[in-house]
């Protein structure tokens, strides 16, 4: 069996009293979409840190494309590509400009350096607009521009840690095409999101940890699956009833067939969602987490040497 790209047992982080992270396990294969999902507060952004090196642990392992965080951060460093909440790129430069400055600053060959920044701008549908000052780019253009750096250097693994956070509905879904073309393209990416229809449409693997333990993971399917069946929903002056069925056509018509269509308002079919799994492991809906300043209080960032 292939090793996992990411591999973490035991990973153990606490601040004072307050425990972070308490004994995680993770795998991540490669050529996957995981995403990590859990109330504020659960530890996510702590694991992206420490896997990124910016963060030392206090027990526990983590290796990245088998490089040890805490005894070769070089190399686990040169294997990933940390993306985080909000954009990090010049304003005052054009977005050519800023990715060949990034390139620079990657070290990349001098001929990578002349075409890369082109091809990338082209993959995040940026040409046009390439060499526009980033400061006229609108909140989606500025994050697809932040990604296409953090690809420049072709990394192996890419963490997304709340990659569409401030981003409209149409912005959020041009980033997942993008995304999805980046692992078609056979990179790695470990994905923290607040949306949950993110990590449904994204992810190959959903893993939900809270307390700073893994509490549930399989893909979007299996977690769903755990919840409960398909229920059609039928409202009437009286209240709000649901009843189960297969989900099928003929199931949905036989409980139709016996209600009294004077008394119904409305009717649905409706499956769970990650939104019914995360309430029925957490015991919170998601939008109680949503609003985050700092997903698991960190108080100071420890970079590791």
């Amino acid at each position: 069996m292939t090793e996992p790209i990411i591999a973490v047992r035991g990973l153990r982080k606490s601040y004072g009293d307050l425990t972070v992270l308490d004994g995680l396990d993770l795998d991540v294969e490669r050529g996957q979409v995981v995403a990590l999902l859990g109330p504020n507060g659960a530890g996510k952004t702590t694991t992206v840190r420490i896997l990124a090196t910016l963060l030392a642990a206090d027990g526990g392992t983590a290796t990245v494309a088998g490089h040890d965080v805490r005894t070769d951060p070089g190399a686990v460093r040169a294997a990933i590509s940390l993306t985080g909440q909000y954009a990090a790129v010049d304003d005052l430069l054009t977005g050519e400009e800023n990715l060949r400055l990034m390139a620079r600053l990657s070290h990349l060959p001098a001929d990578e350096r002349r075409t890369r920044p082109a091809r990338l701008l082209e993959l995040f549908g940026l040409t046009d607009a390439a060499r526009r000052p980033v400061k006229t780019y609108s909140g989606g253009m500025r994050r697809r521009l932040d990604l296409a750096a953090s690809l420049l250097s072709r990394p192996q693994v890419l963490v997304l840690d709340e990659p569409t956070t401030g981003l409209d509905p149409r912005s959020r879904g041009d980033l997942w095409d993008v995304i999805r073309a980046v692992v078609a393209a056979g990179t790695t990416v470990l994905l923290t999101t607040q949306y949950l229809e993110e990590a449904d449409q994204l992810a190959d693997r959903v893993v939900v940890i809270d307390h700073g333990r893994v509490i549930a993971q399989g893909t979007p399917a299996q977690l769903k699956a755990g919840v409960g069946a398909a229920y059609v929903e039928v409202v009437t002056a009286a209240g709000t009833e649901r009843i189960e069925t297969d989900g099928s056509l003929d199931d949905v018509a036989r409980i139709l067939s016996g209600l009294d269509a004077r008394e119904v308002e409305s009717w649905q079919v409706r499956t769970p969602t990650l939104d019914d799994v995360f309430l029925t492991l957490t015991g919170r809906p998601a939008d109680e987490t949503a609003d985050r300043a700092a997903d698991d209080a960190t108080p100071v960032l420890q970079e590791t040497r």
